[in-house]
């Protein structure tokens, strides 16, 4: 079976960390790029960061010098290591998996940071 599993949210005080983990299984998880998703109530779903096959990560400026990606092939798991979280970063993350045939999605996990 195909899926992308999220876990690691929470809520957390402002200056808080999280991180946030997604295991894949199902399929070929090394020949795909990750990426972690966000959305807000009431807002558009957000690219916050991606790490590909081959080569660096890259990240959104809302959460550049805070947020670092990861993955580990040997384990089939994207992580999302989130410092000095904001409460502007209250929503719920989503994993995504992308190949040039195929697209996946996880079931989001809710990050909700306030004090």
């Amino acid at each position: 079976q195909v899926q992308l599993v999220e876990s690691g949210g929470g809520l957390v005080q402002p200056g808080g960390s999280l991180r946030l983990s997604c295991a894949a299984s199902g399929f070929t998880f090394s020949s795909y790029g990750m990426n972690w998703y966000r959305q807000a109530p009431g807002k558009e779903r957000e690219l916050v960061a991606t790490i590909p096959t081959i080569g660096g990560a890259s990240y959104s400026d809302s959460v550049k010098g805070r947020f670092t990606i990861s993955r580990d092939n040997a384990k089939n798991t994207v992580y999302l290591q989130m410092n000095s979280l904001k409460p502007e970063d209250t929503a719920v993350y989503y994993c995504n998996a992308v190949r040039w045939d195929s697209i996946l999605w996880g079931q989001g996990t809710q990050v909700t940071v306030s004090s």
